[in-house]
Formats: structure tokens, C-alpha cells, sequence
């Protein structure tokens, strides 16, 4: 059988595969705990590793003053601009370096980097460190070819993803430091994501009166009042799950509670409690919509409580990625070239997550999600103890990439060749 471009792409990827694991090693050992969000350090030493590769990043330090009203402490994005030949599409590659901090229960070192049985520890080793290498090695080994290509590709490496993304690729975006044609985002499993649920998140306080517990009846007791507003508020989830949408992967919008804090002491009456909520939207939802029918939800819930004052403050306003016309290409040859490599289906869906590429979608990008991860997300322990990366799917994600890009960079007549 005569060799084909995918065949020497397979093979490079093989050959230079140890060199990949490494890169992502040297990542994971950088910590980017978001918050505190100190992430500036990252990108300067995965600005360095790229230079070892002949690929010259472009530093985005985005201002201290904007960085610090969003409660983090440093963001450089970085931007690596390879082009090749007029006449083809700009296709974007992004993932985010920061992440959740590691918590509690691991038996690896979060920042250790260990590779244990085929699999590679620490945190964002899984999501989405892991497509830093992911991409950067699909881009080397697409030009290893040395074959005509059209077009270009651009690797964004973005650190606000944790945070929302608009000082991430929202930044790079709205000071117009990029416009690609097509984009690829940081993956999570074997999926070809096309569709994503939006987020709401709100900070809601509330204002009782504090008094020593031998007299309550000086006091007003704003937890007495957050349990009613909760119990409201889950049972607003019955409602919820009658909403289904019509995206595959995606059921059904849901409401958690995430945080509660209040009161200063055991023998004192609480005078304040503060919850922060998460509503998550399907790609159905109008933003505006569902932000009204909290809000008033929570009013009325307070309502009951005599003497209690309520504020609800707005955290996070994420708006969901729905399916889009245009990316039909992305979609049928990472789909095409998922099921060849990793031997199975490949499903094309949503995810109830969230992501950065609401913000190129925005912006009429046509856009995929896919990247390194295993067969579902939750096997991958993303964001929780012992997050991992099974490096066959490292590899294997690599090979598809790589494979895509081919199919869409390539000059016509070598199109047929592969």
C-alpha cells in the first residue's frame, strides 16, 4: 500500500510522541490556580518551550487594572501565527492554561507531571494543558510534511477560562488581535462537541439583624430566611427539568447552590448570609429571560421574611454556543478521522458545560470542541483529585488534529493523494 500523508503524519506524531509527553509535563509542574489567577508565569515558560520548537509567541499581557477587578492577579495570552500559502482558511487552535485549584485527596502530586501506567498526572493535565500539547504537535507534525498547505493556523493559549474567557480569548477578540475562519477548542472526550449550555451565576446576600441568641426576638435571622429561599430555589429545579432541549447531550436546564456563608458566631443570630448560585442555560434559553425569572424568584422567596433585605449581584453572565452553519468541514473530518484512529463511533453533540468558544461563536466563528481526553469526561477525574490523561488518547487526539488540519490546509492537488 502506497503511504499517504496521514500515514506520515501518524508517524512523525510516534516518532517525536515522548518529546509531546514532556511538553505537557513541563506545563503541568507550572502551577495556574485560578483563583488566586497569578497565570502571566505560565505563559512566559510556555512561551519558552514553544521558542525550543522555532515557534515565536506574541505576548498579550492584558492590564494589571482589568486583571485585578476580576479578582485575579496576571494574564498573558499568547498567540503563534504559522502561515502558509494564500487561498486557505485561518484555523484557530485554543486552549486555557488555567484551572481550578487541586483540593484535597490526591495520591499524585498535582504538579508532578507522573506517568503511571500510560497515565499522566496533575492538575489540567486532562483539561486543558493537555491540548496545549495537543495542538502545538498536530501543527509540528502537519508542517514535517513539507507539502503545498493554504492558509494558516493560529494557536491561542488563554488563561480565563475558569473566570469566563473575556479576558482570554474575549480579549484577544475584542482588540481584534485575531479573526481565524475556523476554530478548534480545548476537548474533554472522544466527542466532537458542537453545541454548549450557557451559565448564570449570582451572588445573592441577605441583609437580617444580628442579636445574641438568649434574645432572638431583637434580632431578624437572615439564615431562617435562606432556608426558605432555598427550598424555593430547588424546588424551582421541577420546573427546570420540564425544559428539554433539542441538542443531543444536552437535557435540561438545572439550578445548584454552590456556596453558603453567614453568621459570625454559634451563640449569636445570624444578621447575614450570602449564597452564590449557578444556573445553567440549554442553547434554547434567552439569557435575559432566565436572569429575570431568578431574580424574581429570589425576591419573592425573601419576601416572606419579614425585616430581611435582599441584593443579588451578578457573578458570571455565560451564554450558550448553539449549534452552528459553517463548521460542517471541522465536524465531518475530526468525526471522520476520531473513528478511524480510536476505532470506534464518535458522536457529533452538546455538553452541559460551558466553554471559551461562545465567545468566537459570537463573533461568527464556526467552531468545534475536540481535544485530548478519554471516552467521557468524568473518567478523566477533570478538576477533581487525581485528574489524569490516558497518553493514548493524547496521541490519538494528536493524529486527528493533525489529520484535520491536512484535509482543510491542503493544496487541491494533494488533496486527493491523502
Amino acid at each position: 500500500m502506497t503511504p499517504t500523508a496521514y500515514d506520515a503524519l501518524d508517524a512523525w506524531i510516534a516518532a517525536h510522541f515522548d518529546d509531546e509527553v514532556a511538553f505537557l509535563q513541563q506545563l503541568v509542574r507550572v502551577p495556574t490556580d485560578t483563583p488566586p489567577g497569578d497565570n502571566a508565569p505560565h505563559a512566559e515558560r510556555t512561551a519558552e518551550l514553544l521558542a525550543g520548537f522555532g515557534y515565536e509567541a506574541e505576548h498579550h499581557p492584558v492590564p494589571a487594572e482589568q486583571v485585578h477587578a476580576y479578582g485575579l492577579q496576571s494574564i498573558t495570552n499568547l498567540i503563534v501565527r504559522r502561515r502558509f500559502a494564500a487561498g486557505g482558511p485561518t484555523i484557530a487552535l485554543n486552549a486555557h492554561g488555567d484551572v481550578v485549584p487541586p483540593g484535597e485527596g490526591w495520591t499524585q502530586d498535582p504538579y508532578g507531571g507522573a506517568v503511571v501506567d500510560g497515565q499522566l498526572y496533575g492538575r489540567a493535565s486532562a483539561v486543558s494543558k493537555s491540548d496545549f500539547a495537543t495542538y502545538t504537535f498536530a501543527l509540528r507534525a502537519l508542517e514535517s510534511l513539507g507539502l503545498p498547505l493554504a492558509g494558516a493556523v493560529e494557536l491561542h493559549f488563554t488563561y480565563d477560562e475558569e473566570f469566563g474567557g473575556e479576558l482570554g480569548p474575549g480579549w484577544l477578540l475584542q482588540h481584534e488581535l485575531t479573526k481565524p475562519d475556523l476554530l478548534i477548542a480545548a476537548g474533554f472526550s472522544h466527542q466532537v462537541v458542537t453545541a454548549h449550555n450557557g451559565c448564570l451565576q449570582l451572588e445573592v446576600t441577605l441583609h437580617g439583624l444580628a442579636s445574641h441568641a438568649a434574645y432572638p426576638q431583637t434580632g431578624v435571622d437572615a439564615l431562617q430566611a435562606a432556608t426558605k429561599l432555598l427550598a424555593a430555589l430547588y424546588a424551582h429545579n421541577d420546573v427546570l427539568r420540564g425544559r428539554r432541549s433539542q441538542v443531543a447531550g444536552i437535557t435540561h436546564p438545572y439550578l445548584n447552590v454552590g456556596r453558603i456563608e453567614g453568621g459570625s458566631n454559634t451563640n449569636v443570630v445570624p444578621g447575614k448570609v450570602v449564597l452564590k448560585l449557578d444556573r445553567r442555560m440549554i442553547p434554547e434559553e434567552d439569557s435575559a429571560a432566565v436572569e429575570a425569572e431568578v431574580r424574581a424568584l429570589i425576591e419573592a422567596a425573601v419576601a416572606t421574611s419579614h425585616g430581611v433585605r435582599v441584593e443579588i449581584r451578578r457573578i458570571l453572565l455565560a451564554q450558550a454556543l448553539k449549534p452552528q452553519a459553517g463548521n460542517g468541514a471541522l465536524v465531518s473530518a475530526l468525526q471522520r478521522h476520531a473513528q478511524d484512529v480510536f476505532g470506534h463511533p464518535v458522536e457529533v453533540s452538546g455538553t452541559p458545560l460551558y466553554t471559551d468558544v461562545r465567545l468566537y461563536g459570537a463573533r461568527g466563528v464556526p467552531a468545534v470542541i475536540y481535544g485530548a481526553g478519554p471516552r467521557t469526561v468524568l473518567e478523566s477525574n477533570a478538576k477533581r483529585a487525581d485528574e489524569h490523561l490516558d497518553l493514548a488518547d493524547l496521541r490519538g487526539a494528536t493524529r486527528v488534529v493533525a489529520r484535520t488540519l491536512f484535509d482543510l490546509l491542503s493544496a487541491p492537488v494533494h488533496r486527493a493523494d491523502a
